[in-house]
């Protein structure tokens, strides 16, 4: 669980070089974890997608480029990112805190959150703030950074919290930013966790989909 305020303000001051930031720790990869929840949601045939926690719209402009006929809204409770995230070409966005979303309930055919849900202050009372505003039968799509459980976790977690954090501060001169994303990293449900905490949130049809030997991972799942 997160400050909101300590994430709000760190969000805040690295927004203009957020996008180039993350392509570059990533080596790219994170662009190919995008398109591979833009198959996944391609397949639920959604007549609209809230894409929570937006920040520059990464994922959301996928969605808008591959799928331009599907009605796409991007929130965030960051100005700043949305700003970014509206002069990359992102239509439709709101200002809104997700543990507190001003939607009405069944809203939403596909709600999306892509490394977002780990920045929250309350997992399981963002899950469920998310499976009001889905229609029933709607789609949930979970995006986000995991620990592997194989030869890769201790080289990666010495990336995260060693090599990223030094690299990212060069960046954007806010390296206790990313010495956040290392930590939160760490203390972030995955795998089997998230799993059960989708099903305590009442969830069903969950699954859990490992990326890159599962240094990310894409969760689904169905009201």
């Amino acid at each position: 669980m997160q400050n909101p305020e300590f994430v709000k303000a760190a969000f805040s001051a690295i927004a203009k070089r957020y996008v180039a930031t993350n392509h570059v720790l990533s080596m790219g990869i994170d662009l190919l974890w995008r398109q591979r929840a833009v198959q996944r949601i391609s397949e639920w045939k959604p007549k609209n997608i809230l894409d929570l926690a937006t920040g520059t719209g990464d994922l959301a402009l996928a969605f808008q480029r591959a799928i331009p006929e599907v009605d796409i809204l991007g929130s965030d409770f960051c100005p700043e990112m949305l700003e970014i995230a509206q002069q990359r070409g992102l239509r439709k966005m709101i200002c809104a805190d997700a543990m507190d979303l001003p939607f009405e309930d069944e809203s939403f055919d596909v709600v999306t959150v892509a490394f977002g849900l780990r920045n929250m202050a309350d997992y399981a009372g963002a899950l469920n703030e998310m499976k009001r505003v889905l229609k029933p039968n709607g789609h949930l799509l979970v995006l986000d950074f995991s620990l592997p459980d194989n030869l890769l976790r201790a080289p990666y977690r010495f990336y995260l919290h060693k090599i990223l954090p030094t690299i990212a501060g060069i960046m954007t001169g806010h390296k206790a930013a990313y010495d956040y994303l290392a930590d939160s990293i760490e203390s972030f449900p995955c795998g089997d966790d998230m799993i059960k905490l989708m099903d305590q949130c009442g969830y069903r049809f969950i699954d859990a989909e490992p990326l890159n030997g599962g240094i990310a991972t894409i969760y689904t799942a169905t009201k």
